[in-house]
């Protein structure tokens, strides 16, 4: 039986070997793969799947969205003054959050993340710090995507939105009005 299982696993080695060539191949051929490896867990499959599961980036107006999109993001439940967070709503697709907490696993070592992952880990635990780094890689990603994406339109944006140097706001922005004492009373207080 042992002698069965072997053969059958060296059978299956040579049609593994053929897909794993055609994946890198696949992923040699695409400049969003090689963008997305720069960031800390994310290798080759990791960036396919990412791609796979995301397709045009263009779709999320923003990277809340498409955490939002992934089902990265906290439920909210709430009712007049009072407001509920939950976990995770696990909308969307689940390869993605599997592959991104996968690539978290390795990210929440990364100098990037590190702090950030311990702070969420005291406070929170564990998993849901891994949870948190993987958001904030897919937020990553989003950013090096929509750049890759619109590279002339996104350098444009940086440097008309860049402050001043020693002003402090962006040029041309009116100054925010600050609440009135009435105001401030009527906003609903977070849950603790």
């Amino acid at each position: 039986m042992i002698e069965d299982d072997l053969a059958l696993i060296d059978a299956l080695q040579q049609p593994i070997d053929r897909l794993d060539w055609e994946v890198r191949q696949r992923a040699k051929t695409d400049p969003r793969v090689k963008v997305l490896t720069t960031l800390p867990g994310v290798g080759l499959f990791t960036a396919l799947v990412i791609l796979a599961e995301v397709g045009d980036i263009t779709r999320f107006g923003s990277a809340r969205k498409l955490a939002a999109w992934a089902g990265l993001t906290p439920t909210v439940r709430g009712s007049d003054r009072t407001v509920r967070h939950g976990h995770i709503s696990k909308q969307g697709s689940a390869w993605l959050r599997w592959v991104l907490c996968e690539a978290a696993q390795t990210a929440k070592r990364h100098p990037d993340f590190a702090a950030s992952y311990a702070a969420i880990a005291a406070r929170r635990g564990k998993k849901i710090a891994t949870t948190a780094i993987a958001r904030k890689l897919l937020t990553r990603a989003w950013h090096l995507l929509a750049g890759a994406e619109h590279p002339a339109a996104t350098q444009a944006t940086t440097t008309a939105s860049a402050p001043a140097i020693g002003c402090g706001h962006k040029p041309g922005g009116a100054a925010k009005p600050r609440a009135s004492p009435q105001n401030r009373m009527s906003r609903p207080r977070r849950a603790r």
